[in-house]
């Protein structure tokens, strides 16, 4: 944050952003300063947010197809990651 500049807040996509109004600091990317988590998460690349591995998570406790692809998906997890 510059001390003194002005701010315009922006919302796109359930995810709010915030950039500097005016030259010369309007030229600076606007940036997230909040939102929906599952918005803010997508905007940020991830497959899903951290309530939606929750849910996936407590689903899995009642399907069975669910479970089994998590399972799968646990398992290449732990193969595949490097600190092993």
């Amino acid at each position: 944050m510059i001390p003194g500049e002005a701010l315009i807040y922006e919302q796109a996509n359930d995810v709010i952003y915030a950039r500097y109004r005016d030259p010369p600091y309007n030229k600076i990317p606007r940036w997230i300063i909040g939102g929906d988590p599952a918005g803010v998460a997508r905007t940020q690349g991830e497959l899903i947010s951290y309530p939606e591995w929750q849910e996936l998570c407590a689903l899995s406790l009642e399907n069975t197809t669910v479970k089994t692809l998590l399972t799968t998906l646990v398992a290449t997890y732990m193969l595949a990651r490097k600190d092993k």
